[in-house]
């Protein structure tokens, strides 16, 4: 059960956080974003749905017993009493008009807030074909669009691989460059995680952040992926890197099963250790992503998590 002191204390926070990012002025969208994160170590902490896709209602199917998406930070604020989501485009069921406010009403009754939305599309940035970079980009921007109407602080864009062209920083940066220039207007954050091995490998996201070169795009450091597909050597010098440019979320994950089926596990002390040490100040986003229950996985790894931020 939540007390009502804590109901409140997470309330005034979030509205707080919410007004001081919405009430930038246009200036900052060309200086770059001026987020105030709360400082309560829970207070730091949101939830993805991703780990929850069982749980969730699939979009288009009548799925009897599944919790609706626009309901999901009631949901994590009954389960976890925590107060901040970061959905997954894969779960949205519409991205018209219409469902957004719905979507955002359901967050504000529930005294919520979306921390990131983790956006992934098929289209490649760096594709060799310029009409596939064209749809990349118009992906990017629909869903900088939709996390504005959400009144999210930020997206997170995937890199998928191309199938005419190895991972290329210009063209790769000519259009991630589009995309942040839209979101900068918009005030939203854009963020590049280290999932995939090829296309997004974390030196590779580091330099491509330094060659576009904008205040809007930052890293999202995940603490497993990395791990997953590379030695533990690459794999903790990627993420250090990483949390150098991150800004206002990253991905907790204590365990990360790779693609050749082997369970890479988290050295949680080291990782926090890096975004202590970069003086990282945003989110932590709790992405369970092992074999087992997500709710029972879920609530551990938030408590851990408290107990590395205290």
């Amino acid at each position: 059960m939540i007390t009502r002191r804590e109901f409140l204390t997470r309330s005034v926070s979030a509205a707080a956080c919410h007004l001081s990012y919405r009430g930038l002025a246009t200036a900052t969208a060309v200086s770059g974003p001026n987020l105030s994160f709360p400082s309560p170590p829970r207070e730091r902490i949101a939830v993805a749905s991703y780990p929850f896709r069982d749980f969730i209602r699939k979009p288009g199917q009548s799925s009897p017993g599944k919790i609706e998406l626009k309901d999901f930070a009631a949901h994590v604020i009954a389960k976890f009493r925590i107060d901040k989501i970061e959905p997954w485009t894969g779960h949205f069921p519409s991205t018209d008009p219409e469902y957004l406010e719905q979507f955002r009403a359901a967050v504000g009754r529930a005294h919520a807030m979306i921390a990131n939305i983790a956006v992934d599309g098929e289209h490649s940035p760096y594709a060799a074909n310029r009409e596939e970079r064209a749809q990349a980009i118009a992906f990017g921007k629909k869903w900088v669009d939709a996390a504005a109407a959400l009144g999210a602080h930020s997206v997170r864009i995937n890199i998928p691989d191309a199938k005419d062209a190895k991972p290329d920083l210009e063209r790769a940066a000519q259009s991630l460059s589009e995309i942040v220039e839209h979101a900068s207007a918009k005030r939203v954050v854009v963020n590049l995680e280290n999932d995939n091995p090829l296309s997004e490998d974390p030196f590779f996201l580091v330099e491509l952040i330094g060659k576009v070169n904008n205040p809007w795009l930052h890293a999202l450091p995940d603490f497993g992926n990395t791990l997953a597909h590379f030695d533990a050597d690459h794999a903790y010098r990627g993420i250090g890197a990483m949390a150098a440019k991150a800004y206002n979320i990253c991905h907790v994950k204590e365990m990360e099963v790779g693609r050749d089926g082997r369970l890479a596990r988290v050295d949680l002390a080291k990782t926090f250790g890096m975004l202590k040490q970069q003086g990282y100040k945003g989110y932590l986003s709790m992405e369970w992503d092992s074999p087992g229950d997500p709710y029972a996985g879920t609530a551990d790894l938030i408590e851990k998590t408290l107990r590395y931020l205290s």
